[in-house]
């Protein structure tokens, strides 16, 4: 009978400690999906590392649909990867892609 108790209390604290863990586990992905001061922070540290240096297509000035560019950003296209929501979350994806669809061309051309 002790020993029945004994396993129960053990099994009663590993799921106690795996709660824990996994409501640590979601403040620490709530921290880095809120990481990002606004549209333009998302850009300048994400897209632009590809997108203003020539490895990846002129993005700005192209009067794309911001759906369109919140399908590529989650599905990926070519050479470019999918990012998932905890590394972009969907409402700071769709400022970015209205900040994108209403831009001007890189260098004032259009």
């Amino acid at each position: 009978m002790k020993k029945k108790r004994n396993q129960a209390a053990v099994l009663a604290g590993s799921l106690v400690i795996g709660f824990v863990a996994s409501v640590a586990a979601g403040d620490a992905w709530a921290q880095v999906a809120g990481q990002w001061r606004d549209a333009q922070h998302v850009y300048s540290k994400i897209c632009a590392n590809c997108h203003e240096i020539g490895v990846g297509p002129v993005i700005k000035g192209r009067n794309l649909d911001p759906d369109y560019y919140q399908s590529v950003v989650r599905h990926g296209m070519r050479a470019m990867p999918a990012f998932r929501p905890t590394d972009v979350d969907d409402a700071m994806l769709r400022q970015v892609a209205e900040m994108l669809s209403k831009s001007p061309a890189p260098g004032g051309a259009k």
